[in-house]
């Protein structure tokens, strides 16, 4: 199969000709139809990911058909439409057994625990656990932004933020998740916030929704513009870019007892990030984190999109082919981008 490949950190990535994988006893093996292109695999090929060994495959938003199944598998059939949450969880772990499988203590992570969805045939863990069907109507590109980018903003938004109508929700970052938490937030009621430096991100934030727009370049005091804006704060703000200045702002964007939530990722030499804690003790702010949704949580996500009342396939606003991946990766680096952009391994 085809796949793109790199073989050292922060160097450039190549299609080549590698071996098709085999599904494991309990996995399957997927066509891949579609995959997005997440500031996630960027960090793992600037070597932020310790899961992550040479040579490697990135992607982990994916949607395509089942290709193989193992013996063990008992729901899924070749030719089943399929897309699967980026942490695939183990199902017998303790916290799968409380429900929590986006934090599996023996999650496997296409793209990063083993080859990913740059390619046009993936291996996925535990099948039965972890694999969503798509339904008819929704397109392979649409669906592949489902995996992280989409519900992670929407558990972000809704499960760990508990977003409630006439709220004021801030988002700090308006690439995939921030714009994916802008229609998720504005679909629930709220009244948002959107925070960015570009202004065609700002511009697709007011499309999904953002009632209020923030520019954050210049050196402007984003926080306190958020606070002047929604008389007090944010009820509740998302960092969903990932930086010690956006994560400090959405903290310091909040008003008495908010709720903040770290979606974007925080690589730091040290491993510690800077946080407002003075405030946060203050005024008893809540700071959470989100790392993606379990599979058994998808409907109520599905059944919205379904309806018409979320609309992911705005979000899609380039599809490349596997050629192109590699110079999308690397301009992640520098512009995260608005919109997602998705990758067709076929074309």
């Amino acid at each position: 199969m085809r796949a793109v490949v790199f073989e050292r950190y922060g160097e450039p990535a190549e299609v080549r000709e590698v071996p098709d994988p085999r599904p494991a006893d309990h996995g399957v093996v997927v066509r891949v139809e579609a995959t997005g292109v997440c500031r996630s695999d960027w960090h793992g090929w600037q070597g932020h990911d310790p899961d992550i060994t040479l040579p490697h495959v990135p992607g982990h938003e994916l949607a395509g058909t089942v290709e193989a199944v193992g013996p063990r598998v008992a729901r899924w059939r070749p030719g089943d439409r399929v897309t699967v949450p980026f942490v695939c969880a183990c199902g017998t772990c303790p916290a799968c057994a409380a429900g929590d499988r986006q934090v599996c203590e023996r999650q496997s992570q296409p793209g990063f625990t083993h080859w990913g969805s740059f390619a046009q045939y993936v291996a996925l863990d535990h099948a039965d656990v972890n694999l969503i069907a798509v339904p008819d109507a929704l397109s392979a590109a649409t669906a592949a932004s489902l995996g992280c980018r989409f519900a992670t903003a929407f558990r972000a938004v809704v499960q760990q933020g508990r977003v409630a109508p006439g709220e004021w929700v801030a988002v700090h970052g308006c690439g995939g998740v921030g714009l994916s938490a802008v229609m998720i937030a504005a679909a629930a009621g709220a009244r948002v916030v959107a925070v960015d430096v570009a202004p065609g991100a700002l511009d697709l934030a007011r499309t999904f929704g953002a009632a209020v727009r923030v520019d954050a370049g210049g050196g402007a005091d984003t926080a306190e513009r958020i606070r002047e804006a929604t008389d007090g704060g944010a009820h509740l703000s998302l960092d969903a870019l990932g930086s010690p200045a956006t994560c400090a702002a959405s903290v310091n964007g909040l008003r008495r007892r908010g709720r903040h939530v770290q979606v974007g990722l925080l690589p730091s030499p040290t491993g510690t990030t800077p946080v407002p804690m003075a405030r946060a003790v203050a005024l008893e702010l809540e700071l959470l984190g989100s790392h993606g949704m379990a599979a058994h949580t998808y409907p109520e996500m599905l059944r919205l999109v379904e309806a018409g009342v979320l609309r992911p396939d705005l979000l899609v606003t380039a599809t490349v082919p596997l050629a192109a991946a590699p110079g999308v990766l690397a301009a992640m680096g520098t512009s995260p981008g608005a919109g997602v952009t998705v990758v067709e391994p076929w074309t």
